[in-house]
């Protein structure tokens, strides 16, 4: 938080640390997992949290980095994702079991920490918050996006426990003018309740019921569009939220491996959620086709700090694309249906496919990393 440490989480067991400004190389952490490791998140200036494909999840201190302060244990499989509630100051993990994990730090001892299985869903990828941590949003190989609306964390997800509001596609133009009264043809929840995996809403609550608004922790089932691709799967891969909580930004693949998108989709609050008229919070408004190389390996993208702005892994490079061509905030650039995403830079220096780029915070910076592991650093002139 304080912007003065670039963390890299790199294939082999190991955590890379540097300064950004000056691109010195602080420390390495050879052997921080038994595996590869898969996404670092900051708690406050010194703590921070790795976790990894050894299914544990490690606490380290910048202030003594010889040691971890502990290791979690409680997935399954693969943990792939670190997020932290700040108001509720709870740790929030998920991994390829399908669960997702909430973790109490402020009782951590060298033992590990208190733990419970906050929700579960069968084929999960990237689990997000939002940045007011009101949301939860879930995305899956299956190609569902799922949304947990007025979140709360201290109430764990059993199945039937929560409201379910009508999975859809999410909205584009023609959905707007031409849907009857009944929204699109519904589909199956990807979450567990029996051998079909299908969720049904005999299960909605009672609280659910209630005029004017959803429940706590009211699941929304989606399948984003994807452009070209309505009548063919597709996995979701890469799952960011807009700094500004506007928008949530995708990196979809097609089964078939052959074709990539990034996809830009804006929250609707719209009218009250009532159980008789289904709900789609998320529209379509931006997408850019991207490089169809290094299949297999996802690809994480990101927004700028002030949301104008996305870079994209492209191939041994990164695009940086804007809503428009003069990178206007989403809001004032809004189309009727979806546009392309403008490209306003690339930039190449790698020599191998690249695998993830980040913002500084604070200054005019870019930083990517490849396949290859190599790491770069870029202060784009435009």
């Amino acid at each position: 938080p304080c912007r003065s440490v670039l963390t890299v989480a790199c294939e082999q067991t190991e955590v890379l640390l540097f300064d950004p400004v000056s691109s010195k190389h602080i420390k390495t952490l050879s052997e921080a997992h038994e595996d590869c490791v898969n996404n670092i998140r900051f708690l406050d200036n010194r703590l921070f949290a790795t976790c990894s494909d050894d299914t544990t999840i490690a606490l380290w201190d910048l202030r003594k980095l010889n040691t971890k302060v502990c290791t979690l244990h409680g997935h399954t499989s693969w943990v792939k994702n670190i997020e932290y509630d700040t108001n509720t100051r709870l740790l929030v993990t998920s991994g390829f079991d399908g669960n997702v994990i909430i973790w109490d730090t402020n009782r951590c001892t060298e033992d590990g920490c208190p733990h419970k299985k906050f929700f579960h869903t069968r084929f999960l990828m990237r689990m997000r918050l939002t940045p007011d941590c009101s949301k939860m949003l879930i995305s899956t190989s299956s190609g569902y996006l799922l949304i947990l609306h007025d979140l709360d964390l201290n109430k764990s997800l059993e199945v039937g426990s929560y409201p379910i509001l009508r999975a859809r596609r999410t909205t584009t133009s023609s959905d707007l003018t031409s849907s009857g009264s009944s929204g699109p043809r519904a589909v199956g929840s990807p979450c567990h309740q029996n051998d079909s995996g299908l969720l049904s809403e005999k299960h909605m609550s009672r609280s659910s019921q209630r005029e004017g608004g959803s429940p706590r922790n009211s699941l929304e089932v989606l399948t984003p569009e994807v452009p070209g691709e309505r009548d063919r799967g597709n996995c979701i891969t890469s799952l960011q939220l807009h700094p500004k909580g506007w928008a949530t930004l995708l990196r979809c693949s097609s089964n078939t491996d052959d074709q990539e998108w990034t996809c830009v989709y804006e929250f609707q609050e719209g009218a009250p959620v009532r159980p008789v008229s289904p709900r789609c919070s998320l529209r379509l408004t931006h997408c850019i086709e991207e490089a169809n190389v290094g299949r297999g390996y996802i690809k994480e993208l990101c927004f700028s700090p002030d949301g104008r702005m996305i870079s994209s892994p492209h191939g041994f490079g990164i695009r940086l694309l804007g809503f428009d061509a003069r990178c206007s905030e989403l809001v004032d650039c809004l189309p009727k249906g979806p546009s392309p995403l403008k490209e306003i830079r690339s930039l190449y220096s790698h020599n191998d496919v690249v695998l993830t780029t980040k913002f500084s915070p604070t200054h005019c910076q870019i930083a990517s990393g490849c396949l290859s592991g190599r790491v770069s650093l870029y202060q784009p002139k435009f």
